[in-house]
């Protein structure tokens, strides 16, 4: 009897032990959703790393907002150091950029003329830029931390402003204004929709980088030749598989396509904030992010590429990486064709976008035809044929990329970038320093893997802490009721109430209407003249600390924080690539963004975004 005992008991013990060990070993699995580079990125560190993955991607094609360039400019490692350490792990295919191209060229009436040309045939306009690139600096240089723009009542101040009110106070002459707007709105938004601390934050996170290490080479094929790369290395991909619900258990996730459910330990949500609202959640999400859904602002552009059988534009612009127009094309952006002849990809942008809604797409390039061989009479006789992306109707996307407009940084400062229970979140809008470009999105996928390793390691996040941004809110609104800042940042005083608020919408409609038609605006220089007032003194703003150290690519424990994203908003490497050789594991495991990396960040010149990089997500 004894002995029998013994034996059931050492049976039990034994199956114990192996249950133990089963589970211990058991593979642990996640699904992404979302097929852009931010959902790639996710699942193919997440695989690297021993994960079960499934990425579900609603569409039939995968990339996400990649851009349809053929081919685009891409910064060095020093400014987008994730992107070039994907490069080069799937051995992607780049040109050096001839120098001329790594600085920006403006059309002005149909002249192309490049930053010397500028100063030496226009030196008005030349003049007020440089102004305008030096009050942007000075506003940049007073953030110390981009990771925590509104540190004090004085700057969180600025999130109360619109860009557009700022640009007023400079005065500056009527063909750098529309440039100023062309470049706001392609990298952006409309200026009158976007946060001046936003606007401010994202100039400091370039403050110093230079143009030229911005495009320094061009990636082959352009960004869905990098998507396509990670496509390669994913084991299961379901495209043509729209998410509905997502439901949380205490022992993981179900993931709901229709009537289908897909079981998970864990979830990486990859989806742009419209995409995200189509989705039940269980549990729901709290009050602020169902209201950082419905009411965070994305810039507004429609994306047109013109295909020639031969380039109709002057040779030195031919290879130019950003042309910008005062004549309501919006932001240019010139390259020679994979298999002959030239591209001029062209991106209509914040109200010029908004307008564009009731055209039919050919419409559109018919429009931009004509104006195009107003400039180039060759333009018609070489002008083969168009592609479209309407970003800013797009269901799933509902515009292009994140542009914080004013008071939304109060409210959502980096709410994304913390897992609620089993899901994390990843997408260029999860990204504080590049929003926006490629660089964001896949920092924000492996962010995202990170964390997801993380939570099954059995760490916890802490919610995010509203309670400063409270404080700030009520100090900054005391602060602009002394008038002090607003004196010495804009020369003039605090105490109207249409500078301390984001501006109303039925000021908006009334500004609308007041302004030219449609054709007059979109393509004959519709920004207003600002008004002849004396240029109001513009005190510099106290020297910044040093400036911060640009993020180490993924590989070390602690990345430094670099230069947008695209770009991914622009870029801004805000492209995708393709692979084939053997692939480098990517680190897995990039630090959550909770301080200000310790060394210095490149800083950015004028406005923010490259524009290579802006395709992103």
């Amino acid at each position: 009897m004894s002995a029998g005992w013994l034996r059931a008991c050492a049976l039990v013990v034994i199956g114990l032990f192996s249950v133990s060990a089963l589970a211990k070993d058991k593979q642990p699995t996640a699904i992404v959703i979302g097929g852009g580079l931010a959902g790639l990125t996710a699942a193919y560190e997440l695989q690297n790393k021993g994960w079960q993955v499934t990425l579900l991607e609603a569409r039939p094609n995968l990339g996400g907002r990649s851009g349809m360039a053929t081919s685009e400019w891409i910064g060095n490692s020093k400014t987008q150091p994730v992107l070039n350490q994907y490069v080069d792990a799937f051995k992607l295919g780049t040109t050096p950029a001839p120098e001329f191209v790594r600085t920006p060229g403006y059309l002005i009436d149909g002249t192309y003329f490049s930053v010397a040309d500028l100063a030496t045939k226009q030196p008005a306009t030349a003049e007020a830029l440089k102004r305008y690139e030096a009050t942007l600096d000075d506003l940049a240089r007073s953030i110390t931390d981009p990771l925590n723009p509104s540190a004090n009542s004085t700057l969180h101040a600025l999130d109360q402003i619109n860009v557009s009110n700022w640009l007023d106070r400079l005065q500056l002459p009527a063909t750098a204004r529309q440039l100023v707007n062309q470049q706001i709105r392609s990298r952006y938004d409309e200026p009158s929709r976007l946060s001046l601390l936003y606007f401010a934050q994202q100039s400091r996170v370039y403050r110093g980088v230079a143009d030229r290490d911005q495009r320094a080479s061009r990636l082959l094929g352009g960004s869905p030749v990098l998507a396509q790369a990670f496509v390669k290395q994913l084991k299961t991909i379901k495209t043509a598989s729209p998410v509905s619900a997502i439901v949380q258990g205490k022992d993981g996730v179900t993931v709901k396509v229709g009537s289908v459910g897909y079981q998970a330990d864990y979830v990486v949500l990859a989806v742009p904030l419209r995409a995200l609202a189509k989705i039940q959640m269980t549990p729901a999400l709290d009050a602020v992010h169902q209201g950082a859904i419905k009411g965070t602002n994305y810039g507004w552009r429609d994306q047109i590429m013109l295909k020639f059988k031969t380039p109709v534009w002057e040779s030195k612009a031919r290879m130019s990486g950003e042309v910008y127009s005062n004549a309501g094309l919006g932001m240019l952006w010139i390259e020679p064709a994979l298999k002959g002849g030239a591209n001029v990809v062209i991106n209509l942008s914040g109200d010029n976008a908004r307008i564009m809604q009731a055209f039919g797409d050919k419409q559109i390039a018919d429009q931009v035809l004509i104006r195009l061989h107003a400039f180039y009479p060759q333009a018609r006789g070489a002008f083969t044929g168009y592609e479209i992306r309407r970003y800013s109707t797009d269901p799933s996307t509902g515009g292009a990329y994140l542009a914080f407009g004013p008071g939304q940084i109060s409210k959502y400062w980096r709410l994304w970038e913390r897992p609620i229970q089993r899901v994390a979140f990843a997408g260029e809008h999860t990204d504080a320093l590049y929003p926006g470009t490629l660089e964001g999105a896949l920092r924000s996928g492996q962010r995202a893997a990170s964390q997801v390793q993380d939570l099954a390691a059995g760490k916890s996040f802490d919610p995010v802490k509203a309670a400063p941004v409270v404080a700030a809110a009520a100090a900054g609104a005391a602060t602009a009721s002394k008038g002090n800042f607003f004196s010495n940042m804009f020369g003039g005083s605090s105490d109207k109430p249409a500078e301390k608020k984001a501006e109303p919408a039925k000021a908006e409609a009334k500004a609308e209407a007041g302004k030219p038609g449609f054709f007059s605006r979109m393509f004959g220089g519709g920004d207003k003249a600002p008004a002849k007032a004396p240029e109001p003194a513009v005190a510099p703003v106290a020297p910044a600390p040093a400036p911060v150290a640009a993020p180490a690519p993924v590989e070390a424990p602690k990345p430094v924080v670099p230069a947008k994203a695209e770009p991914v908003k622009k870029a801004p490497a805000k492209a995708q690539p393709a692979k084939k050789p053997p692939v480098k594991k990517a680190p897995a495991k990039p630090a959550p963004a909770k301080k200000a990396p310790a060394k210095v960040e490149p800083a950015k010149k004028a406005v923010a975004k490259p524009a290579a990089e802006a395709k992103a997500q």
